[in-house]
C-alpha cells in the first residue's frame, strides 16, 4: 500500500504510477530522465507537487494516492514465447459507414455501398474489417450514441443487408469486427427512457442519476451532468448531452449488455472494437475531480473513472461469459491507459481484452490534438521502440496512426504537398513491418489529408462545434475556428475518394459532409493505375507481410537509438533477417553505410549509396537463406 511518505520509486513500481508519471512527463514535455534521476526516484511522493513545477494543494497527494491503491496487480515478466492467434497475423481496415460509399444517392454511406466494395477492400490485402456504429441512432455523435442496440441504423439499410455483408465478408475470408459502444447509449434509448419516466422499474438505476452534480466536465465541453426534471435529479454524460453513461454496478444490466453482444456474434460478427471501454467503472460516491489535475488535463473527473476500481472484474466477467464461448476478438479503446496498465488489461494469461488502442504517440509531448504544430516523427521511433521492448510477448501491440477521432497524419507531419507520397510509403513501412497488428483507416492508403474546410458551419462533428462555442468566450471567431481546425474529427470522415467524378464517386447526390477538390488528384481509380502510388505500395507491403511470417512473431532489435532521424531495426527469427532503413527527416541524411543484403521494397526507385532521401524508407533482406 502506498502512502504519502513512499518514494517516487515505488510509485514507479505501481502499473498505474509509472503510466501517471510518464503521462505527466509527455504533458508538461519534461524528458524521463528526470524521472529516472536517482536523486529524483528517492523523493517522497508528498513532493510530487514540487516536481510537477506546480503549485498543487494538499488534496492533489491523496487523490493520486487512492487512484494507485487501485491497482495491486503487476504484470508477469514479457518472455516467453508468442502464442499464435489470426488476429495477431491480420491487418484490419476500419471504416466509418457514413463516408465509405454510399449506393442510393442520398449522399450518406451504407451497408450496400460497403458490399459494393469488398473486393478492393480485398484485393488490398486486408484480412479484417472494423465497422464503425451502424445501430440506430439518433446522430448526434454520429452514432456512437445508439437508440436501439438490436437494429440497424435507417440511413445505412436494413438488418438484411447486414446479414448479408456478413455473408459477403466471409466468403472473401475476410472477419468483420463491429464498434461496441457500452459506457454509454442515447437519451432515446428505450432503458434510459424508462429510467426517467418509470423511477420505480428495474431501469431506475441504468443509469447514473445524483441528486446534486460532482464538478466532473464532459470530453465535448461543458459539466458532465443534465438536470431531468422528471426525477428531479441529475444524470451523468461524460460525453454529448445526449450519451447518457450506463450504470455497470448493476448486475441486471451488465446481463442485457451480455445478451445484447451475444445476439450480434450469433449472427456471425468475429469480434468487437470496445469504445472507451476503460471508462465503465466508476468511483464509488463519484467524488470531485481535483482542481489540480484539472486544470493540468484539461478536464475534471477522469482520475476517478479512466481507471476504475471494478475494470479488471467487469472485462473478465464479459469475457467469460461472452468472448472466450464465442471465440470473439476484442480489442479496447482504453483513452489515459500507458503502457503498463495495458498490459494488465490485454496480457493473455488475465483474460481480459486482446488488445487496446494507446494513444500517446499520436501526439508529440506538450501537445494536444487541437494545438497547431507539426508532428516530429523522432518522437514516434522512441514511442515505438519504448512499447516494443516494453510490452512483452503476453501482449499484442496495435499499429495505427488513423481513425475516425484524428486527423490525417500526413497534413500533421509535414503539409508539404512534395512530400505527400514518400511520406505515405514511409508511414505503411513502419507501421506494416514492426511487431503488433495494423489499423488501417479508409482513405489512409491512398495519402488522403486534411480538408480544407473554409467556416465552422461546414462541419459536423459536435465535439468541434461544442468547442469552438467554448473558446469563442474567450478569443475572436477567426483565432477559434483556427484552434478547432488544427484538431476537428471531421479531417477523417469526408467522404472515401473513389475517383475523379463529382462527389469523388462516393454518391450521386451530394454528401453529408463538405470535401475539398482533393479528390481530383488523389483518388482509388487513378492510383490503381499508377505503380507508384501510394495505394499500389499498400498492397506490396500487404502481400509483403503473408510471405515473411517473421513480421508476425519475430524478434525486433534496434540500432542507432539516439541518432536524430534515423530509425534502423530488424525483424529476426530461425528463417531470416530483415533490415528496416528509415531516414524520418525532410532533408538527405549521409549515410554511414548501406545495409548489407537485397533492398526488396522501397519508397525510392532507385538507390543512392551515399545519401538516404528525405523521408526514404527501405526494407532489406539480409543473409543467404
Amino acid at each position: 500500500m502506498l502512502t504519502r511518505k513512499s518514494r517516487l520509486k515505488d510509485v514507479y513500481a505501481n502499473p498505474i504510477g509509472r503510466d501517471i508519471l510518464d503521462r505527466a512527463a509527455l504533458q508538461l514535455n519534461i524528458s524521463k530522465k528526470v524521472i529516472a534521476n536517482p536523486f529524483i526516484r528517492n523523493l517522497r511522493l508528498k513532493t510530487l507537487p514540487k516536481l510537477l513545477k506546480r503549485r498543487l494543494s494538499e488534496g492533489f497527494v491523496d487523490t493520486l494516492l487512492t487512484l494507485l491503491n487501485t491497482e495491486q496487480d503487476t504484470a508477469m515478466s514479457g518472455d516467453g514465447k508468442m502464442q499464435k492467434a489470426w488476429w495477431k497475423e491480420a491487418v484490419f481496415y476500419q471504416i466509418y459507414p457514413r463516408s465509405f460509399k454510399d449506393s442510393n444517392g442520398d449522399g450518406i454511406g451504407d451497408l450496400q455501398g460497403i458490399i459494393s466494395k469488398l473486393d478492393y477492400i480485398k484485393e488490398l490485402g486486408i484480412d479484417a474489417i472494423w465497422l464503425s456504429p451502424i445501430y440506430d441512432s439518433p446522430n448526434d455523435d454520429n452514432g456512437y450514441d445508439i437508440r436501439d442496440y438490436n437494429k440497424i441504423m435507417t440511413e445505412f439499410g436494413t438488418m438484411e443487408d447486414f446479414e448479408e455483408l456478413v455473408i459477403e465478408v466471409h466468403k472473401r475470408d475476410m472477419k468483420l469486427i463491429m464498434d461496441l459502444v457500452v459506457n454509454h447509449t442515447s437519451d432515446e434509448h428505450e432503458w434510459y427512457q424508462k429510467a426517467v419516466k418509470e423511477p420505480e422499474s428495474k431501469y431506475r438505476d441504468y443509469y447514473i442519476f445524483q441528486d446534486k452534480p460532482n464538478n466532473w466536465t464532459s470530453f465535448f465541453s461543458g459539466s458532465a451532468w443534465n438536470y431531468v426534471e422528471e426525477r428531479q435529479q441529475y444524470a451523468l454524460h461524460l460525453f454529448s448531452k445526449k450519451q447518457m453513461d450506463l450504470n455497470w454496478e448493476n448486475e441486471n444490466l451488465r446481463q442485457e449488455i451480455h445478451e445484447m453482444v451475444k445476439t450480434w456474434l450469433e449472427k456471425g460478427v468475429d469480434g468487437f472494437r470496445l469504445d472507451v471501454i476503460n471508462y465503465i467503472s466508476k468511483r464509488n460516491g463519484l467524488p470531485d475531480g481535483s482542481e489540480d489535475i484539472g486544470r493540468l488535463m484539461g478536464y475534471y473527473g477522469a482520475e476517478h473513472y479512466f481507471y476504475g476500481p471494478r475494470l479488471h472484474e467487469y472485462l473478465r466477467e464479459m469475457n467469460e461469459k461472452v468472448f472466450r464461448p464465442y471465440n470473439a476478438f476484442s480489442v479496447g479503446e482504453t483513452p489515459g491507459t500507458g503502457l503498463e496498465m495495458s498490459k494488465l488489461l490485454t496480457a493473455d494469461y488475465r483474460y481480459e481484452l486482446d488488445m487496446v488502442f494507446s494513444f500517446d504517440h499520436l501526439e508529440t509531448p506538450g501537445h494536444t490534438r487541437f494545438d497547431e504544430y507539426q508532428y516530429d516523427l523522432g518522437y514516434l521511433k522512441s514511442y515505438m521502440i519504448y512499447w516494443m521492448e516494453n510490452y512483452g510477448n503476453h501482449c499484442q501491440p496495435s499499429l495505427f496512426y488513423e481513425n475516425h477521432d484524428n486527423p490525417r497524419m500526413i497534413s500533421k507531419i509535414n503539409a508539404d504537398p512534395q512530400y505527400r507520397i514518400v511520406l505515405g510509403k514511409l508511414l505503411a513501412v513502419i507501421q506494416l513491418t514492426l511487431r503488433g497488428t495494423p489499423f488501417i483507416y479508409q482513405g489512409q492508403e491512398l495519402g488522403m489529408v486534411n480538408q480544407d474546410f473554409h467556416t465552422i458551419e461546414e462541419l459536423r462533428d459536435v465535439e468541434s462545434l461544442n468547442l469552438y462555442n467554448k473558446l469563442c468566450k474567450t478569443m475572436g471567431k477567426k483565432e477559434a475556428f483556427a484552434k478547432i481546425l488544427a484538431g476537428t474529427r471531421d479531417h477523417a470522415r469526408t467522404p472515401m475518394q473513389w475517383n475523379n467524378q463529382q462527389y469523388a464517386g462516393f454518391s450521386d447526390g451530394e454528401p453529408w459532409i463538405r470535401m475539398d477538390e482533393d479528390y481530383k488528384y488523389c483518388n482509388v481509380e487513378s492510383q490503381l493505375q499508377d505503380e507508384d502510388s501510394i495505394l499500389h505500395f499498400y498492397q506490396e507491403l500487404l502481400a509483403f507481410r503473408k510471405e515473411h511470417s517473421v513480421i508476425y512473431y519475430g524478434e525486433v532489435c534496434f540500432t542507432n537509438k539516439k541518432e536524430k532521424d534515423l530509425f534502423i531495426y530488424y525483424r529476426k527469427d530461425e528463417t531470416e533477417t530483415l533490415c528496416i532503413e528509415i531516414n524520418l527527416g525532410s532533408y538527405n541524411k549521409k549515410r554511414k553505410k548501406c545495409p548489407q543484403g537485397v533492398r526488396l521494397l522501397s519508397n525510392y526507385a532507385e538507390l543512392s549509396p551515399v545519401f538516404l532521401r528525405p523521408y526514404e524508407a527501405s526494407i532489406w533482406k539480409q543473409g543467404n537463406k
